[in-house]
């Protein structure tokens, strides 16, 4: 079976700095992949590529097997491809139930009636439901990363891309939020997960690639990616002969 995602060579500039160096990964159905990097390693713009916003110099993107590398976001997101961001981006005049069907209508293309009943799922789902009337604007962090990931769930995606999630949370907070990103893995959607906060992501990946310098450096088990030398010296700054 192919992947549900495959990334084929891609490459990418801004001037003189590469941010994508012949990047290739697949990304099997129903598989919750982890990246991890440091700052200026190139994730945020391989999502960008995934997701339509950021055009690759060279190489495709190919999701469910048909190349999509030339597609809108908007068309990807029809399509199935969902991503957050790590500052959440609601309408934050609109309420959250507002917010969410937005993405029911815009996002998956539902009707009316189909709408409001994945947003009132998604309400109980994120726990949300007792601030469905709230404006989106009002919430605290920790509910607007809530709301951030319902949005793109109300989209329906078959390939969730998630940025930084855990980023700013306690420590409490961020596992009630691993626990609710668990449970969207367990519902057979696809993960693509990028965080700094690597005890969260290892709580949930199956997988753990590395990006330096726009380059893959690592792909592999989750604890011998994050213990290799390679990644200790790259990633976490401690000399790989120590």
């Amino acid at each position: 079976m192919a992947p549900i995602l495959a990334l084929v060579n891609l490459s990418k500039r801004f001037g003189a700095i590469v941010v994508a160096n012949n990047v290739s990964v697949d990304v099997p159905r129903g598989q919750a992949l982890g990246i991890i990097g440091p700052n200026g390693a190139g994730k945020t713009t391989l999502f960008g590529m995934v997701t339509g916003a950021v055009t690759p110099d060279a190489g495709r993107v190919a999701f469910n097997g048909a190349d999509v590398t030339r597609l809108s976001p908007a068309q990807r997101c029809r399509l199935g491809v969902a991503r957050s961001f790590q500052v959440p981006q609601p309408f934050g005049g609109m309420s959250v139930f507002e917010n969410l069907l937005v993405a029911a209508r815009m996002g998956a293309g539902l009707g009316a009636g189909e709408a409001d009943r994945l947003c009132v799922e998604t309400l109980e789902r994120c726990g949300l439901w007792d601030h469905a009337n709230r404006k989106a604007g009002s919430l605290t962090l920790l509910q607007r990363k809530r709301l951030e990931l319902g949005r793109a769930l109300a989209s329906k995606p078959k390939l969730l891309l998630l940025d930084e999630v855990a980023g700013g949370l306690t420590e409490e907070e961020c596992k009630s939020l691993v626990a609710l990103v668990r449970a969207v893995k367990d519902s057979g959607v696809t993960i693509v997960w990028i965080e700094h906060v690597v005890h969260a992501l290892i709580a949930v990946v199956d997988r753990l690639v590395v990006l330096h310098g726009g380059a893959l450096i690592a792909d592999g088990d989750p604890a011998q990616v994050i213990h290799s030398p390679e990644v200790a010296e790259i990633y976490m700054g401690i000399p790989a002969d120590v």
